[in-house]
This record gives C-alpha cells, structure tokens and sequence, in this order.
C-alpha cells in the first residue's frame, strides 16, 4: 500500500513538472510573439515595405522676378527614378537596361550605391530625368519590380543672364545634412546667390504620403484613405531689385572682358545689375550636365564662376581720393579753397596745380591727395611722429569705416569680402610700433599701398556722395512671399558723420571730371545727362585696372555705378565710356550712340588693344 502511494506522488509530480515544461513554453512563445509583433517594429516594417510606399512630395521651388515683374527663375517638371533593392528579384537586366539606356557597368555601379545606403529602403538610381525621356519608358515600369518615380523640379531660366546673382541649386551633402535635419539624402539645396540666401523662403516644405502598392509595385491607392498625407507647401517668390533688361545690356557690354559692373539706386540701396565678368549661362548648371559643366568652369583659367563684384580686393585708384577729400574737410585739414603744388612728390599727370578741393577731385592731383592725407595722418597731437601717426591713422580708419571700407557690407548674397582698410595693429605687425609714419604709408593717399576695395563698395561710395553723405545697404530682394515681406534693415541709413556742404564739393568735382576742360573722364560725356564721375587707374602687375565710378543725373540721382577692368589702362579711357553706357541705357532706356557703343562692346581692352582696331597694310 505504500508503494502504491509513492508511486502515484511520483506521477503527480511528473505531471505537474511536465504541465509546468508546456505551460513555460507556452508564455515563452506568447512573449516571443508580443516582442515580435508589438515591441520590435522590424517585421511589421518589413511587411509595410512590401505593400505601403513611402513618397516624398517636393514642393515647386519659389519663383524669381525682376523689378519690373518679368519672371528670371521658374520651374520645369522632372523626375527621379527611385529603386528598394530588395524589390527588384526577378528584373530582366538587360531588357532594364535597354529601355532607359544605360549600359550593364553603368547600371551595377548604381544598384552598388542603393544597396550601401539601404537595401529595404528607396534610394534614387537616377535623377532629373526629363518628362521628355520619362514619357518614352513610364509605361512599361511596371515591368521592373523595385522601381518607381517621384517628381522634382528643375530651374529653368529664360534669360541666360545674372548668374552670379540668381547662383544654383545642387545636392546636398554630408554638412548640410548634419546642419539642418529638414534634409534628407538626394535634396537639393541652394548653393550660391540668392538662391542660397533665401533658401529656407524658396524651398517651401516637403509633403508626404502613403500609398497602397501591388505585387507589380503598382500604386493602388491611399494608404488609410490619406490619414497619414501632408501636402506640400510651394516655396515663396522672391521679387528682385534687378532690372533685367540693363542686366542683359551689362553683360553684353562686358562680354568679352574680365572685370565687373555693379548698379545701384541710391534712393533705395537697390542694386539695379551686377555683373562679374566672365560669367556663364545659368542654365550649364541644371540637370545631370551640372557636374560636368562645373568642372570644365571651375578648371578655366579666367574664372567665371568667380564672383569680382563681391569677392575680387582691388586696390581702388584715384576714385578713393573723392572720401580722402571729404575726411580732410571734415577734420579741418584742409578747407574748400586749399591748393597745393603739382610738384614731383609723386608721380602725376600734366596739368596745372588745384587751387581747390573741386580742382583737384577733377584733375585728380596725385601730390595734392599726397599732401592731404599726410595731414589727416600727422595732425600733430604728439611731438612723436610715430605716437602721432598712430592718432592720425585711428581717426581716418574710422571714418573710412563709415563709408562702408574696410568692413563687409551686408547685401543678401553669400561670400561678400570686406576688402582692407590698413589700420594700426596691421602695420604693427609689419614695421613694430615705433617702426612706421606717414612716410611708410603714403601710398595709401591715392588708393594704392595696402588699401584694398570690393567693386560693391565702390559703387556705394558713389552712392554716398550721389546722397550727399548717407547710403542704404546695398540689397537684391525688394520682398518675397504673398505677404510682401522684406528685411527693414535695408532700409536704413548708414550716415557717414561728414557734413553735406562737402559731399556738394565733391558732386561738383564729380562733375568736372565729366563735362569741363581738363577733366578725366571726358568720354564719359553724354549729352542732356548729367554725369558725375571719378576714373581711377590702379597699379598692378602688368597692365593697370581702368576702374570709374559715377552717379546720375547731378540732381536727384537715378543710378550709380562702378566699372571695373581688369588689366585695361587708364580709368577714362575704358572703365568711364562703359558706364556711361550704362547710365544712357538706364535712363533713356536705349543707347544713342550706336558707333561709340559698338567701340566699347566688342573691343576687348584686357588683351592690351588699342581704343581703335589697327588695320594691317598689305605689301605690294
């Protein structure tokens, strides 16, 4: 009796042990299953791919009109092809291949960049795809499983023109991706000109949505009738301040030159055409040719893609005396009616000797600008001359600070320079402290030695005498967006802390040098225009740079401008005749002089020709 007893505990115990063993496997199988299907979204995602397609919906990159409302920038439907490497088991190669042109090499390389960045998720295989060669193939895509479209948009420019302004739009990479998370691998971002300096207004914001796909990869439908759907948001227009037309007239002048032209409304600060020469047509950096066409422009020799209007530091010449003048007023150095000798203190040309501040902006005395920055620069405050100069030198950088030089001057466009205003630490560092004076630095009174201006800031100087003392930030975009936004700073005044009284001096010296006897820009001249100008040639290596700067008419001023060429000669014999050509285009709306402007079109100055072509005489 007792054994039977042990032996039905043990069977109760086993029974127990082995309902314990399915019960444990049980929970454990419930658990596993929870993990798999509740926690760990892995497979539920894997499932999702094979029947939901995630797609990206690109807005319609804003719009960019000139001044007069005629569009510069629109957009023209394309397409990426996009690919799930996992997807495309069972694709006929070949046949892939032959539809959209591409070769066996070609298309291994671009399923090897897709499988790196994801084998489950859509990366593009090829982008920018026109409508044109889409429409050829799209519909036999269903053909080729792990295959799909999605629309972009490309830029489009009617106008080959104001490159440099309007910049391009390229592929983002890795920097911009770590720098704002709205950027996903394959989007494209503003890369220079206005295109990057508004590229969160022209970008708009990206939509999504969901869609039920086949086992063709054929969308079928909204996933969740479009619960998970956002729509796009179309980017804002912006609304320039550049003129088209004298944009294109610019460019056709420079054309065959290196150099820069920049335009400026001195009422507003509006830039009214900038032009860096050589430039390129806007358009050879869309599509699948941008890489291309980048590399064969960034390897030329002359540098298209280089921006001199904002970039290039030249050293100014002569129109820098213009604000040396209006700081020696200013300080009492020098008064309207103080004369120096033309004498041989530093190289001059042949006239008589300026008798006034007027005389001498218009015949552009080297020596009288000689002597009236050294009294700026030894104003004789200390017994010390280096102690002084030190003093002299503070005040004039300041000033030269109020007038835009020597400091970056904040237009809306990307990589503007500052140029050089030497200040005290700068020739420190060079000479030592007690090492330097007016004597080491004198060059710096004609705009030459260190001193180093951005054509931008030359055509501002002529803004700021054009309003008597006072400029507005030089500036590109009027406003944007539906609601007409702009940036209020632009439209205050930077003063200079120079009386008005001088900046007449200055308008009428200004205005010598155009239309009376003796001045150095006659063939500036045009006639019933009231032209204020001041040529400059400044010394370089090889060739000097022609550079002019004016405003127009005298009198409640339209336009002011700045011409820079490079490696031309003198200021009034090329950089002058061409801005006046760009003030006759603005204000009347056409050029006159057809002889006179074909001259300065299609002759090029930079390959040291002569004012008239030499026509070679035949032997007999």
């Amino acid at each position: 009796m007792v054994c039977l007893n042990v032996m039905a505990n043990q069977m109760s115990d086993r029974k127990i042990i082995v309902q314990g063993i399915f019960i444990a496997v049980g929970v454990i199988f419930i658990i596993k299953l929870a993990m798999l299907q509740i926690f760990d979204h892995q497979y539920r995602d894997l499932a999702d791919r094979q029947a939901l397609r995630d797609i990206t919906q690109y807005p319609a990159r804003g719009l960019v009109y000139d001044r007069n409302g005629e569009l510069l920038v629109y957009n023209e439907a394309v397409y990426d092809l996009m690919v799930i490497p996992r997807m495309t088991k069972g694709l006929d190669t070949a046949y892939f291949c032959k539809t959209l042109g591409i070769d066996l090499e070609e298309f291994s390389q671009r399923m090897e960049k897709a499988c790196k960045y994801s084998t489950y998720s859509a990366s593009i295989f090829m982008k920018q795809i026109s409508k044109e060669e889409y429409g050829r193939w799209q519909n036999v895509l269903y053909k080729f499983p792990g295959f799909y479209v999605t629309q972009r948009t490309l830029r489009v420019y009617d106008k080959p023109i104001a490159a440099h302004v309007l910049g391009y739009v390229g592929e983002v990479n890795e920097a911009d991706l770590e720098r704002d998370s709205y950027y996903k691998q394959g989007d494209y971002i503003g890369k220079s000109g206005l295109e990057k300096s508004y590229e969160e207004i022209l970008r708009g914001v990206k939509g999504h949505k969901v869609m039920h796909v086949d086992v063709h990869n054929r969308e079928i439908g909204s996933y969740q009738n479009g619960a998970l759907d956002s729509t796009a948001i179309e980017g804002g227009n912006l609304y320039t301040t550049l003129d088209a037309d004298l944009q294109q007239y610019a460019e056709k002048v420079m054309a065959n030159k290196r150099g820069c032209i920049v335009a400026i409304e001195p009422s507003t600060g509006e830039v009214l055409t900038l032009v860096s020469a050589p430039s390129y047509d806007p358009n050879l950096l869309v599509g699948r040719v941008r890489g291309k066409n980048y590399s064969a422009l960034a390897a030329d020799i002359s540098k298209p893609l280089f921006n001199r209007a904002l970039q290039a530091q030249y050293p100014p010449g002569s129109i820098f005396k213009v604000a040396q003048a209006m700081i020696a007023l200013d300080l009492g150095a020098i008064t309207p009616g103080t004369g120096f000798v033309c004498d041989k203190v530093l190289g001059c040309h042949n006239h008589p000797s300026a008798r006034s501040v007027q005389e001498a902006i218009k015949m552009s005395c080297n020596p009288y600008f000689y002597y009236t920055y050294r009294r700026v620069i030894q104003q004789g405050h200390y017994k010390n001359i280096h102690r002084d100069a030190h003093y002299g030198l503070s005040v004039w950088d300041t000033y030269m600070n109020r007038f835009g030089f020597g400091t970056r001057l904040e237009i809306d466009l990307p990589n503007v320079q500052s140029g050089n205003i030497p200040d005290t630490n700068f020739y420190d560092k060079w000479y030592g402290k007690d090492g330097w004076a007016f004597a080491t630095i004198y060059s710096n009174s004609i705009g030459q030695g260190e001193v180093q201006v951005v054509p931008l800031q030359m055509a501002n100087l002529a803004c700021i005498v054009a309003n008597r003392g006072y400029y507005y930030t030089p500036h590109l975009v009027r406003y944007y967006g539906p609601d007409s936004t702009r940036n209020n700073a632009f439209y205050q005044k930077h003063h200079t802390g120079i009386d008005s009284k001088y900046f007449d001096i200055a308008a009428r010296g200004m205005y010598d040098v155009v239309h009376t006897a003796g001045g150095t820009a006659h063939r500036a001249n045009i006639p019933d225009i009231d032209i204020c100008g001041k040529t400059g040639t400044a010394e370089n290596i090889g060739v000097d740079h022609s550079v002019f700067v004016c405003f127009a008419p005298m009198d409640n001023p339209k336009i002011a401008v700045a011409v820079y060429v490079e490696n031309a000669g003198a200021g009034g014999a090329w950089a002058a005749p061409i801005a006046s050509l760009i003030v006759e285009k603005y204000i009347r709306g056409e050029v006159e002089r057809s002889e006179f402007e074909r001259l300065y079109v299609e002759t090029n100055p930079c390959q040291k020709l002569p004012l008239t072509r030499r026509v070679k005489k035949k032997k007999k």
